[in-house]
């Protein structure tokens, strides 16, 4: 007896559909409703223009040429996305989820200069949304990611952790709701195919499963308090956003002579 009960919890342990193989779904995902975008072998289902491989059972950015994008679906206006990622020493990213400037931050925070905003470091809604803490991994070793939109809430997860939970109606957010808005971003936009940034670095994705949130499935925010943005991070923030809208007015102009 002791030893069948040895056996059972050593399968119980190793079952895939318990422990979550890499680029697979468990049964609690299937039940959920989960799609596995990338099955680790080939790119079915993705667009792109060569310069992505597949290394070692994930999608790896190797070469200049553009981001790789999700073409058989958009995302849908409820969703769930969970992800792996990793990056090399100095490296920047992301996972845009939806049209203009939703971005799900991946980056060495350590070593790439993104990392002294918070509102830039890797979990942030990029230039909006600061993760309330880092909860990265070292460099080169994987990472969890996990992204919950429904209605008006946004949350990110970072490694099991619930790093960003907002709701951008609440008028608490205004301020950052409006920083993106000055960059060209709309958090009401959607409609948009998934798209895995190639900002020049190497970067590695693998186990992409995306679902749809039923109506009937509650989604409250928490609106947990992001990282504060140093005093001379903000002066740059602000420097940057006014660049980017000056150089739209240019562009206006030469569009209206």
């Amino acid at each position: 007896m002791r030893k069948l009960l040895c056996l059972t919890a050593l399968l119980f342990v190793a079952s895939p559909a318990i422990a979550g193989e890499v680029n697979s779904l468990t049964a609690q995902e299937k039940k959920q409703g989960f799609e596995l975008l990338f099955n680790g072998k080939n790119f079915d289902g993705w667009k792109q223009s060569g310069n992505w491989v597949i290394e070692d059972d994930a999608v790896f950015r190797a070469d200049k040429g553009g981001s790789l994008v999700y073409s058989e679906r958009k995302v849908p206006d409820n969703f769930e996305l969970r992800f792996e990622w990793k990056v090399a020493p100095k490296s920047n990213s992301g996972i845009y989820y939806r049209p203009t400037q939703y971005e799900y931050q991946i980056l060495d925070n350590d070593g790439h200069s993104n990392g002294t905003n918070p509102r830039t470091t890797a979990a942030s809604v990029y230039f909006c949304m600061a993760p309330s803490h880092d909860a990265t991994k070292p460099v080169g070793e994987w990472n969890t990611g996990r992204i919950v939109a429904k209605g008006t809430v946004i949350q990110h997860w970072l490694n099991g952790k619930k790093v960003v939970d907002f709701d951008y109606n609440n008028p608490k957010w205004a301020e950052h709701v409006e920083l993106l808005k000055r960059r060209g971003g709309d958090l009401t936009a959607r409609g948009a195919f998934l798209s895995l940034q190639d900002h020049n670095d190497p970067v590695w994705f693998r186990s992409l499963r995306l679902r749809e949130i039923p109506e009937d499935e509650t989604v409250e925010s928490e609106n947990i308090k992001p990282a504060a943005v140093p005093a001379d991070e903000l002066a740059k923030e602000q420097a940057k956003v006014e660049g980017i809208e000056a150089r739209r007015k240019q562009q206006e102009a030469q569009k209206n002579k």
